[in-house]
C-alpha cells in the first residue's frame, strides 16, 4: 500500500529525516509529491538494499504516509460505525491492539485508497493511508463520516514513522525497546518505550514481504534523527543499512502487494484487483458495496496476473500486453527485474480467459513483442519460522 501519484515538482514536501538522507548522499526523487530517498549509493544501491531486507535487516523512512484517527464522540460504537461505513473489511472483528488490511471505496466499488486499520481502544481507530493521496483521503473520510458520532483527527504530521524490515528486524527492535517484539503477532501492535520515548506505537506489519516492525515517534527533527541513529547503531551487528523507495518497490512487487495508482486505483474494483479476502460483503452495508454486488453478478472483464519474461526484456509499468496476433489485450501495472529470483517479473491486467498459469502472452517493448508466461503469485513468499495468524 503506497502511492506513486505525483503532483508537480514545485511543492515537494519533506519528512523530518530529509536532511539526514541528504547527508547520507541518498539519491532523492519526487515520490507522490514528497522529496524521498530512492536508494543510498553508499550502501550499495537498490539491489544491495533489497537483499539486505530479504536476508538481514534494513530501515526505511516512511514518514510520508498519512495517519487518520477516528474515535468515538460520546455514544458507544460511533467510531466503529464510521469505520465500517468507509472501509470494506470488518473492523468489528478487530481486538484492541490488532490491525488489518482494508480499503476505502468509491460508490462505484473502485479504490479511494488502501489502508491499514488499527484498533487503538474501545472505540478508537487509526487508519494509515498513502502519502500521494493524503489530502484526498482525509477530505473523503471527513465527508463520509458526517452523521456518525465520531471525531476525525489528522495525525499525519505528528509522527516520524520508521519501518524496520527483514528477518533480523526483531533483533534490532528488541535492542531499542522495553517491549517484547516477539510477543507481537503479525498485524498486531503494542505500546512501549523506544529509544527512551515512552508510549511509542510499535506495529508488526510491513510492505516488503518480510517480517518487520513500524515505530511511530514524535516528528521533530532532533528526535527523529536521534531515533534513526540509535536504530542504525542497534542494527550494526546485524548488517543493517538504510533503504530507499526503489527496493521498497521491488520487495513489494515480489510479494504481490498492491501499489495505489498501479494495481489499484479509482478505475479498478476489488474483484479485478484480487483483494476479495479483505472485502467482507457479509458485514452489512458500506460505501461501494452495492456496486461490488453488481460487478460480481456481471462477471470479471479483467483480472490481475503475474508474469515472468521468457524472452529478454523488462516489462515496465504501462507497457501493453498482447496476444500472439499482436492485439493489445491488457496492460502492465508494475514490472521490474527481481533481485531475489533473478528474473524479470511483472503484474498486469488481462482478460480472465488469458489468466491461467502457463498462458503465453507478449509484452510490447520498444515496438517488439517479447514473450512472457503467466506464473503463480506471489512471486516470493518468505518461509516463516512459526505459523503466524492469518490477516482477515
Amino acid at each position: 500500500m503506497e502511492s506513486s501519484t505525483t503532483p508537480p515538482t514545485s511543492e515537494l514536501r519533506k519528512t523530518p529525516l530529509n536532511a539526514l538522507h541528504r547527508r547520507l548522499s541518498a539519491k532523492m526523487v519526487n515520490f507522490g509529491g514528497w522529496d524521498m530517498p530512492v536508494e543510498y549509493p553508499s550502501s550499495g544501491g537498490l539491489i544491495a538494499e533489497h537483499k539486505a531486507v530479504r536476508g538481514g535487516v534494513g530501515v526505511f523512512d516512511v514518514s510520508h504516509m498519512g495517519d487518520i484517527r477516528i474515535r468515538g464522540g460520546g455514544k458507544p460504537g460511533g467510531a466503529l460505525a464510521a469505520v465500517q461505513h468507509i472501509s470494506m473489511n470488518d473492523a468489528s472483528k478487530l481486538a484492541i491492539g490488532q490491525a488489518h488490511y482494508s480499503a476505502m471505496l468509491y460508490p462505484q466499488g473502485t479504490f479511494v485508497d488502501d489502508v491499514i486499520v488499527h484498533r487503538l481502544g474501545e472505540d478508537d481507530y487509526l487508519l494509515v493511508i498513502n502519502a500521494g493521496t493524503r489530502e484526498k483521503d482525509i477530505d473523503w473520510v471527513r465527508e463520509n463520516t458526517k452523521g456518525f458520532d465520531c471525531v476525525v483527527e489528522e495525525l499525519s504530521d505528528a509522527y516520524t514513522q520508521l519501518a524496520i524490515q527483514g528477518p533480523r528486524a526483531i533483533d534490532v527492535v528488541q535492542k531499542v525497546t522495553d517491549a517484547n517484539p516477539s510477543g507481537i503477532k503479525n498485524y498486531w501492535f503494542t505500546h512501549g518505550t523506544v529509544c527512551g520515548l515512552k508510549n511509542t506505537l510499535i506495529a508488526r506489519t510491513g510492505y516488503t514481504g518480510e517480517d518487520g516492525f513500524e515505530i511511530y515517534v514524535p516528528s521533530d527533527v532532533a528526535t527523529s534523527e536521534r531515533v534513526w541513529n540509535q536504530v542504525m547503531e542497534a542494527g550494526r551487528e546485524f548488517g543493517i543499512i538504510p533503504c530507499g523507495l526503489g527496493c521498497r518497490n521491488t520487495l513489494r512487487l515480489e510479494a504481490k502487494m498492491a501499489l495505489y495508482g498501479h494495481e489499484i486505483s479509482d478505475t479498478i474494483n476489488v474483484w479485478e484487483a484480487g483483494l476479495d479476502r479483505h472485502c467482507k460483503m457479509e458485514k452489512g452495508d458500506f460505501v461501494g458495496r452495492a456496486a461490488l454486488e453488481r460487478a460480481k453478478a456481471a462477471g470479471l472483464k479483467r483480472t490481475l496476473i503475474g508474469m515472468e519474461m521468457i524472452e529478454r526484456g523488462i516489462a515496465r509499468d504501462e507497457y501493453c500486453v498482447c496476444n500472439e496476433a499482436g492485439e493489445t489485450i491488457g496492460v502492465v501495472t508494475s514490472g521490474s527485474p527481481s533481485p531475489t529470483l533473478g528474473k524479470n517479473i511483472a503484474l498486469a491486467y488481462v482478460p480472465p480467459a488469458l489468466s491461467a498459469v502457463g498462458t503465453i502472452l507478449y509484452v510490447e517493448i520498444r515496438g517488439q513483442k517479447c514473450k512472457a508466461q503467466v506464473i503463480p503469485t506471489p512471486f516470493y513468499k518468505r518461509v516463516k519460522k512459526a505459523a503466524a495468524p492469518s490477516v482477515s
